[in-house]
């Protein structure tokens, strides 16, 4: 993997992560777990650059985000997608999701990405607070929520990106 800008991603990021999707990995060699995302953003926020992910506290990979400075966001082709759907709908609690949707685990001093990845933003966490629904201007919003599992949003300022 060769390190670039973010600014040189080419690639849409809405297309990248509402289309193509991509994974959110917090932990290191003896632990890690990923996760399917498909809500997110990549962008500035106080000077810096950032991605903002979005974690239900039920999701296993929430456990890793709150303990964890870094996490990563690795996007893939769309050969993968099926991986991907595999990374969303399973729990890391009951099985080694890299060994089943057959990815390779890279560890590095900057976190846990896959040797498939396209791309891999290495992200330190700057802020994070549960979304309020008191907070919603469009009350359809709210049908994201049936069992008020308010999302987690992480701001993550971005520290290097990988392509490969």
């Amino acid at each position: 993997m060769k390190e670039i800008n973010v600014r040189d991603i080419k690639e849409s990021p809405v297309e990248l992560i509402a289309d193509g999707w991509g994974l959110v990995t917090a932990g290191n060699e003896e632990k890690f777990n990923t996760m399917t995302v498909s809500w997110g953003a990549l962008g500035e926020i106080w000077g810096k650059d950032a991605a903002f992910i979005f974690v239900r506290p039920q999701r296993y990979t929430y456990e890793f985000l709150e303990k964890e400075d870094i996490f990563t966001l690795s996007f893939y082709g769309a050969e993968y997608k099926d991986a991907l759907r595999l990374c969303g709908s399973k729990s890391g609690r009951d099985i080694d999701k890299a060994a089943a949707c057959g990815l390779t685990p890279v560890f590095t001093d900057c976190g846990v990405t896959f040797e498939q990845a396209k791309y891999t933003v290495v992200c330190r966490k700057m802020a994070s607070q549960f979304i309020d629904p008191a907070g919603f201007e469009d009350a359809a919003i709210e049908s994201n929520y049936a069992k008020k599992d308010y999302h987690k949003i992480y701001i993550g300022e971005i520290l290097k990106v990988y392509c490969k």
